[in-house]
Order: structure tokens, then C-alpha cells, then sequence
């Protein structure tokens, strides 16, 4: 084992002839799939789960829990060696590496299925566990053939931003280090200002205030650690640009609506009731800048699909030829570090997804008869083996952060929807069907570049491949079901769509699915939201953070990017 951290060839291609030397020698065996190792990266799992599940519904996005699952595993190993219980530097891999899969389930969960109870058609927890697990299990299988070529043959040219910082955590503490306490040192702070704000309220929870001379004009700032740290971690760039989307919403958007409606005195569509006048800033923002903004975000995500296509053409012509190539070889590597699950264990598993969502009613819900769900099974392992493909080899690039699961959703529910109409399914059980499909599919995409930043890491660190795989299939059935008691349960205290608990994501692929069976959008805001998202893009700003900006209250923007400055501050 080497002793002085990563190998310099961990950063840069490997000459040609020459094999990659990772820290732990692939001829050494450590204990690594152990019973406490799978079992705290389980626990793990389900709190950052559970706290990423919050963190979309509140925000609109997630973020990789990689490196905190990783710095955690590290702090509680280090504790158990003060009483004899010592761990090795793989398990502490295998540990991350379970915890880290149930973020990955809580995006898709949560980018979709709330829109079910925005129906009225809310779906029982075993409905949203089996869509969970089909869609983690079906990602992590497509995933196992092209570790080798994605991982193995394209290091030093697929950075895997998130994977390689995870092996330095790692590392770090094996030869010394103290970064955990940071960790603690957060959940400490975070819970002191919780019990300032909402057990002792010595602090208002939220701020709002309105802007003289700007009708309707209003700002707010919601006082929330969760969302500071989220700042914090997307950092002052993309928290600017996130906020800039709020501001113009509140500041720009609702009071030019509100003087344009000053005259009018019928409702103007979609709202019935109400004329513009007489409405607060958060109605206006309710009935009408939420479509601007859903269309702002649609069409972020689809120019960041647009643009991912290159990359998405070659990555699912290599990614095929390299199964071809593993198929007709038949061979499984003798080597610890290159051992795989059997291809056979990729088949069998597939197929056996893919029978379930056929023949099992309750995973699809009441959706219609064997006919559409095996249409809707089709669907699901083709777009789901697409953007698998494509995702593991993007978030190689960009990081797990920045992989464009709500893009590849709305692809995929496009296209689900299209098959529907077709066949004449526009009623609620075809679009509850369609949307299951999205849901299936955004979990298989976002737990796909999860693991790969995973299997990086355990590359780096001289991880046996088969068991780091294992232990992301353990992670994903064991944190299903806390994930969708988490989104329930939230549900059930705030309501999906409330200022609370906007569900953004999912209140969007609503809409895309709405707007192709039904036909009934306001397609003029939306409109008006591509346009924003086309203007960003022109001059080079972030479009889908800023349309996620303008889609979310200013007050949930706010804190985020106080979170962002903190980080500018403290990193100068």
C-alpha cells in the first residue's frame, strides 16, 4: 500500500503499455465488504437521502452527498478505532459508496412523483418503493458493463470530479488528516440556528418586505441553514446567478404584470377568478410567473441536452460497442481490481426489472392493462439504457452536480407521452403511467452517475469493482423505502406546490405532460419563460440555474446565494 497518497498517474492518462498503481495494490486484501461497512453506509444512506429530498422539493436541486457521506464514514470509523474497532481504507470505500446511492433516488423520486398527488392521484408508499428500486437497480446494471471502458480506458481523460475528490478524502485521513471535523462543525452551526429560529424563535424563520414605488414589488429572505448550505456548496457563482432569476421574477416580472393588469377587469387566463389588481405579489407569482418559469427551465433543460448530444451520440456508440465487446469475450478478469458482476447477473437482472413492471399492477399503479405496461416497460429500458449511457460519461466531465437529469427526464417523458397519445391514453391513468415512466428513468440516469463517480474512487483506491457494485445495489433497496416515507411525509405537512414546498421539478414535468395529452397550457408565459432561458444563453449565463431562479419564490434564492458569498468569503 503506498503511504504518500495518490499515485500522480491518478491525474493524467496512463501511457500506453503501462497498467494504473492505485493505493492499495491489487495483490493485497483488505477487509472491505464487511457487516459494519455495508451497515453505516446504510444508515448514512437513509439521513442523506432523506435530507437531499428536502433539499429538492425546497430548492429545486440536489447535490452529490459523495464527499459528506465519505468525510462522515471517515469521522465514525476514527471513533470506533478508540475502541479497538479498526477499519480499513476500503471499507470506509464500501461505506460511502452504499450511503452515497439513496441522493440519487431521492432526485428522481422527487422530480417526479409529486406530481401524482398534484392530481389527486397520490400513490401509496409500495408503489413509490418498487418505482424507486426498478429505477436505482435498472441504473446501477446498465452501469456494470461500461465501468471498464469509462473508468478504466478513459482515465485521465474523464476526470470524475466528485469520484477523485472522494479517493483524496479517503486518503488523506489514511495518512493523516482532520478534515471530518469540518463535518461536525457544520451540523453543529446548522442545529444551533434551527434552535434559534424555530424551537426558541429568537429569530424569524423568514423576511419579507415590500419595495416602495414598485407596484407589487417585494423581496424575502427565508433564514434557512439547509439553504445556506446549499450556497455554500453550488458556491458564489452559480448562487448569484440562481438569485439574478429570483430578482427578476419579484422585481422586474410580477410588477410589470401587476401594471399591465391595472386596467383590466376580467381575469386573465390561466386564472378565473381573480382580476390582476386585487392580487398579492405571491399569487401573481402562483398563477402566472410559475409558467414563465417553467418554461424557462424546460427549455434550460433541453439546450443542455441539446448541447450534450455530441457527447450523448459517442458515449452510446462506445458504450455499445463496448458491451459487444464484453458479451463476445465471455471472459471475467482474474484481477481483483477489474473483477466485475457476471454479464449474465446484468441480463438476468434487467430482464427481471423489466417483467416486474410488467406484471406487477401495484408499480405502475392503476394505470390500464397489461398492454400499456408493457408499453410503458419498453419505454422505460430504452430510455433508461440511453441516458444511462449518456449520463455516466457526462458527470465524468461535469460532476454528478451538473448531470442533466431534468433535461433527460423531460426528454424521455416527452417521448413517453408522444407513444401515449398515439395509442390514445390521454386520459389521468395515461398520464400517471407516463410520468412513472419519467420517474423510473430520472432515477436510473441520476443513480448512473452516481455510481460511476463511485467506481472512480474505488479504481483510484484499489477497490475490488463487484463488491463496490453489491453494495450500490444493497444501498438502493435498503433506502427506498425511508426516501419515499421522507416525501410523504413532507407532503403531508406542507403540500407539493406550496411556498414550502414547491416541488419544482415535478410541478414541471406536470406541465410537459399536461401540455402534450391536454393541450390546455398558457403557452404564451411559457413562451416568454424559453424566451429568458434563449436570452441567458446568448450571453453566456448559466440558463437552467437562472431559470430555476426565476421559477422558485426570491426568498428560497436568497439564502442560497448568502451561502455562495460565505464560500467567496471564505475561500479568499
Amino acid at each position: 500500500m503506498r503511504k504518500d497518497g495518490l499515485s500522480q498517474q491518478a491525474y493524467v492518462p496512463v501511457p500506453e503499455g503501462e497498467t494504473y498503481e492505485p493505493f492499495v495494490s491489487a495483490k493485497e486484501s483488505l477487509s472491505e465488504f464487511t457487516l459494519k461497512s455495508v451497515g453505516l453506509g446504510i444508515v448514512f444512506g437513509i439521513i442523506f437521502g432523506a435530507a437531499n429530498a428536502y433539499l429538492g422539493l425546497r430548492a429545486g436541486l440536489t447535490i452529490s452527498t459523495s464527499i459528506p457521506v465519505a468525510v462522515m464514514t471517515v469521522a465514525v470509523f476514527r471513533a470506533l478505532s478508540t475502541v479497538g474497532i479498526r477499519g480499513t481504507i476500503l471499507e470506509t470505500n464500501i461505506s460511502q459508496t452504499t450511503g452515497s446511492a439513496s441522493s440519487s433516488l431521492a432526485s428522481g423520486v422527487i422530480f417526479t412523483l409529486p406530481a401524482l398527488f398534484m392530481w389527486g392521484m397520490p400513490p401509496e408508499l409500495l408503489q413509490m418503493t418498487l418505482l424507486a428500486m426498478c429505477g436505482g437497480l435498472l441504473g446501477i446494471l446498465f452501469m456494470i458493463p461500461l465501468r471498464r471502458f469509462l473508468i478504466e480506458r478513459e482515465h485521465g481523460k474523464l476526470p470524475y470530479p466528485e469520484g477523485t475528490a472522494c479517493a483524496e478524502v479517503l486518503v488523506a485521513n489514511e495518512i493523516g488528516g482532520g478534515r471530518a471535523r469540518f463535518v461536525f462543525y457544520g451540523l453543529a452551526g446548522g442545529a444551533f440556528f434551527k434552535f434559534l429560529t424555530s424551537w426558541i424563535q429568537v429569530i424569524p424563520g423568514d423576511i419579507h418586505t415590500k419595495i416602495p414605488f414598485l407596484k407589487k414589488g417585494q423581496l424575502g429572505m427565508d433564514l434557512s441553514a439547509a439553504l445556506f448550505g446549499v450556497g455554500y456548496i453550488l458556491g458564489p457563482r452559480i448562487a448569484a446567478v440562481m438569485v439574478g432569476g429570483g430578482l427578476l421574477s419579484w422585481l422586474i416580472i410580477i410588477p410589470a404584470i401587476a401594471y399591465w393588469g391595472e386596467a383590466r377587469t376580467e381575469p386573465f387566463y390561466p386564472e378565473t377568478i381573480q382580476i390582476i389588481r386585487d392580487m398579492e405579489p405571491s399569487r401573481i407569482w402562483t398563477r402566472y410567473v410559475r409558467y414563465i418559469g417553467a418554461g424557462a427551465v424546460a427549455t434550460a433543460g433541453i439546450v443542455t441536452l441539446i448541447r450534450s448530444i455530441p457527447v450523448m451520440v459517442s458515449s452510446f456508440r462506445i458504450g455499445a460497442s463496448q458491451l459487444g465487446e464484453r458479451v463476445s469475450s465471455g471472459t471475467a478478469s482474474a484481477t481483483r481490481t477489474a473483477n466485475d458482476l457476471p454479464l449474465r447477473f446484468v441480463g438476468i437482472g434487467v430482464l427481471i426489472i423489466a417483467l416486474v413492471l410488467i406484471l406487477v399492477p401495484q408499480v405502475f399503479g392503476a394505470v390500464g392493462g397489461v398492454g400499456l405496461r408493457a408499453v410503458a416497460a419498453v419505454c422505460v429500458v430504452v430510455f433508461a439504457f440511453f441516458f444511462v449511457t449518456v449520463a455516466s460519461r457526462i458527470v465524468g466531465l461535469v460532476g454528478v452536480t451538473s448531470n442533466p437529469t431534468s433535461g433527460m427526464t423531460i426528454a424521455a417523458l416527452l417521448g413517453t407521452a408522444s407513444i401515449f397519445l398515439f395509442f390514445g391514453w390521454t386520459d389521468a391513468f395515461g398520464k400517471a403511467a407516463a410520468l412513472t415512466v419519467g420517474c423510473v428513468v430520472a432515477i436510473a440516469a441520476s443513480i448512473s452517475g452516481d455510481t460511476s463517480q463511485d467506481l472512480k474512487t474505488g479504481y483510484l483506491l484499489g477497490a475490488t469493482p463487484r463488491r463496490q457494485q453489491t453494495a450500490e445495489l444493497i444501498g438502493v433497496i435498503t433506502s427506498a423505502t425511508f426516501v419515499c416515507l421522507t416525501v410523504l411525509a413532507l407532503g403531508k405537512g406542507f403540500g407539493f406546490g406550496s411556498t414550502e414546498l414547491p416541488a419544482p421539478q415535478a410541478t414541471l414535468m406536470k406541465l410537459v405532460i399536461d401540455g402534450v395529452l391536454d393541450q390546455n397550457l398558457p403557452w404564451t408565459l411559457v413562451a416568454i419563460g424559453a424566451g429568458i432561458a434563449l436570452v441567458c444563453e446568448v450571453l453566456r449565463i448559466p440558463s437552467l440555474p437562472f431559470a430555476v431562479g426565476v421559477y422558485l419564490p426570491v426568498s428560497t434564492m436568497t439564502p442560497i446565494f448568502v451561502g455562495g458569498v460565505i464560500r467567496l468569503w471564505m475561500e479568499r
